[in-house]
């Protein structure tokens, strides 16, 4: 998406043009290169001292003012529209002009602007070639669908997609209309309603690039540089050819009898209903209709089929401003937002960057931290204590390697590679050479004391350690260690390769180098960072235990398992609250109650902790041993409730208040009370910014991603409305519903966490 402001480039050169000179020269902007080869005009995009290319309004404005020197240069005959980055086409637009935004006119003018802007690319009569290698992604895709003709290379991280629907929004700059134009309506709705990447074979098969280029291998210069380097001139080859006739540009129109009756079938009006119904309906099951911009998209095609051009493009801006507005985009936004901070080390690179990891432990977590840290080139010591659980361990990660070969994620000789980077051990003897430490062992103080005072014997005194702990303080750990200046607490999230975020928690004697190097760990395994304080439960756990407090209470006041799920699910959260439980286990779900009741009293009650411990003894601790609060059978994916279970439950049943027992109130129960815990947390100073909140609670633990998490979901409501429902629910349930003083304070002043 751009905007059509018309700030020039910095300078332009008028120099006179001799056919007998292979370049020359015209724009010389800070983004936006413009020379002539041959005849060929060639727009460079680069902007400086940034990774990516992105569409803001002075990047915007540049390629307006090339693409017009271009369609007024008498010596140009076609052009080539390339990135001066090997790895990064366009990456999209800048989301801060989306933020700019007040109001839905607002945006809609701004998607205006970018369809007026590309209409002009696409009008143009002298041929227009798309170069494209690297991401090429929403607002960047949607130029190169501009330009008349889009070369791809095959590999090197080159992927095509428009990604808006996950930031609430539609692609604004004619996305809706021009990609059912070259792909048809099926393919565009699988890429614009998901989010979707095609590689560059994937898009010339449905019709979104016309050529594709095969990599190079390095050279004197790095591969990608290579790639590059010969990407640009076949396109300029191509587009030479493209202006003097010897080169005709592709029929646009359907290939094959599949194709044309597809085309033909949707221009009759059943079969458009009937396709159009089933999409929406779902989308409406996928996400419970809390997330406006899925319809938007169908509406916006549809407006395209039913309308023609000037309709659907009309549609399309409407509806992108309407979306803009809209409270879910700004969370989604936010998101994105909170995302490219924690990608980021807040506290500068270390100065001795770790290569070599310690893994204790190889279990699920373990053997997940290390499958997340072979493959990004970290040689990684796994131990175990016994040969078998060893051997588990490591075939954890050759199958997750196999899986990645099988998917082409990655070659088989890197695989190879990177599972040769995993050393298995039953003793200490190559921890003399690791750079951190990081224990996966159970959840107890006294074997973690244990652990730390066996493995320090064989460390560096330069080397750290890292517990992942869920719960257990940091600062409780590091008592048994001898260098409590580099113990840290790194605790990852199950499943690790596929659970994005890393909670990092510092104590107060944790020295800077260790932060600095364990967050630059958690960032090189892909993870998204957050940094908190130490105290018991951190910020997620802590956050999480009140709201399955609530959730055992609701259990003992009748309500059923499955309609937990449900209403749960249908207020946003992906995974049932029930279901939850049964995921991180009711043994855990214990033992972290009695530790967190411990240190937090009565605030931290709700569900009866016999509850829990009935469960417990009876064996049903959930999926792990195919019971808990549900049933689960292999090959099954049918989960009735456990009622063994239920009868341990109606043991403590409870009454509910009437004036609190309704749907809407079961559900503001429960996140009332992860949100007011989360808002404590920032309060007590365990969190720092409520950015790192919002981005923990939602990739941590699943808070509905609409909201844009907890604080944010607080700035929506309203801290006074938020206060009032804690209130009400103060006066059935006690302290449970107290809120917190910052959210008091708010609640007066009226301020919100985010300005």
């Amino acid at each position: 998406m751009a905007q059509a402001s018309l700030r020039l480039g910095k300078s332009v050169a008028n120099q006179a043009f001799r056919r007998n000179l292979s370049t020359t020269r015209a724009v010389a902007g800070t983004h936006l290169n413009y020379t002539v080869q041959d005849g060929v005009a060639v727009l460079r995009f680069d902007s400086p001292g940034s990774k990516v290319n992105s569409l803001g309004e002075e990047t915007s404005a540049e390629l307006q003012e090339a693409f017009q020197t271009f369609m007024k240069d008498p010596a140009a005959k076609s052009a080539v529209l390339l990135s001066g980055k090997p790895g990064c086409f366009i990456a999209g637009a800048d989301i801060n002009m989306l933020a700019k935004c007040q109001t839905a006119e607002e945006a809609t003018a701004l998607s205006k602007g970018c369809q007026d802007l590309l209409f002009e690319v696409e009008k143009c009569k002298k041929p227009v070639v798309a170069a494209i290698q690297g991401s090429c992604l929403g607002g960047g895709l949607e130029v190169a669908m501009a330009c008349h003709y889009r070369i791809a290379v095959d590999g090197m991280k080159t992927s095509m997609g428009l990604p808006e629907v996950m930031l609430g929004v539609l692609p604004g700059g004619g996305g809706t209309q021009r990609l059912p134009a070259l792909t048809g309506i099926p393919n565009t709705l699988d890429m614009a309603l998901t989010g979707k990447t095609l590689n560059a074979k994937k898009a010339k098969k449905v019709g979104l690039v016309d050529a594709v280029v095969d990599p190079l291998g390095p050279g004197l210069a790095p591969a990608d540089v290579t790639t590059h380097q010969y990407l640009e001139k076949i396109a300029i080859n191509t587009a030479k050819q493209l202006a003097d006739g010897s080169m005709k540009l592709p029929n646009r129109g359907p290939k094959n009898f599949a194709k044309k009756v597809e085309k033909a079938a949707f221009g009759v009006g059943p079969v458009k209903d009937y396709v159009f119904n089933m999409a929406k309906g779902k989308v409406m099951k996928q996400t419970n209709g809390l997330y406006p911009a899925p319809i938007k998209i169908l509406e916006a095609v549809r407006a395209g089929l039913d309308h023609g051009v000037e309709g659907g493009y009309k549609a399309e801006r409407e509806k992108f401003g309407e979306l803009v507005a809209t409270s879910e985009s700004k969370g989604l936004i936010s998101l994105f937002h909170g995302q490219t901070e924690c990608k980021k080390n807040k506290f500068g690179k270390p100065a001795n960057p770790s290569k070599t990891l310690g893994v204790l432990g190889a279990g699920l977590m373990g053997a997940g931290i290390a499958q997340v840290s072979v493959d990004k080139g970290y040689t990684t010591v796994l131990k175990d204590m016994s040969s078998a659980g060893l051997s588990r361990g490591v075939s954890q990660v050759s199958d997750y390697l196999d899986k990645k070969v099988k998917r082409k994620k990655v070659a088989k000789l890197d695989a190879e590679r990177y599972l040769a980077n995993l050393i298995p051990a039953l003793d200490y003897t190559d921890f003399g050479k690791v750079d951190m430490v990081i224990e996966a062992v159970f959840e107890d103080i006294n074997i973690k004391h244990r652990v730390i005072k066996e493995v320090e014997k064989h460390m560096r005194e330069d080397a750290i350690f890292a517990s992942n702990t869920s719960a257990l303080p940091i600062t409780k750990i590091a008592e048994a260690s001898i260098r409590p200046e580099k113990v840290v607490g790194m605790h990852y999230f199950s499943p690790v390769d596929k659970m994005q975020l890393l909670e990092i928690i510092v104590t107060d004697k944790t020295d800077m180098e260790t932060k600095k190097a364990a967050v630059d760990v958690g960032l090189k395994q892909g993870k998204v960072v957050i940094v908190v304080g130490d105290g018991p439960g951190f910020y997620t756990t802590r956050i999480l235990a009140p709201t399955l407090s609530e959730t055992i209470r609701l259990m003992q006041e009748g309500v059923d398992p499955k309609k937990l799920d449900k209403l749960s699910k249908g207020a946003g959260f992906p995974v049932g609250i029930a279901t939850l439980i049964d995921e991180v286990g009711i043994d855990v779900a214990a033992h972290v109650a009695e530790d967190l009741g411990k240190a937090f009293g009565n605030r931290f009650g709700g569900g009866n902790p016999e509850v829990l411990k009935g469960l417990v003894a009876a064996q049903m601790m959930g999926r792990k041993s195919k019971k808990g609060l549900f049933v689960y059978a292999d090959g099954s994916k049918d989960r009735p409730v456990n009622q063994d279970g239920m009868n341990i439950i109606k043991k403590f049943a409870a009454v509910a208040p009437a004036a609190t027992a309704g749907d809407e109130d079961v559900v503001l129960r429960m996140v009332t009370r992860f949100a007011n815990e989360a808002v404590a947390s920032h309060q007590d100073g365990i969190l720092a910014t409520p950015l790192e909140g919002d981005i923990g609670a939602v990739f941590g633990l699943g808070f509905p991603p609409f909201s844009g998490g907890p604080f944010r979901y607080i700035d929506t409501m309203g801290a006074q409305t938020f206060v009032d429902h804690m209130r009400r629910f103060e006066q059935s349930y006690g302290v449970a519903f107290t809120p917190c003083q910052m959210l008091v304070d708010m609640a007066k002043s009226g301020n919100k966490f985010y300005k």
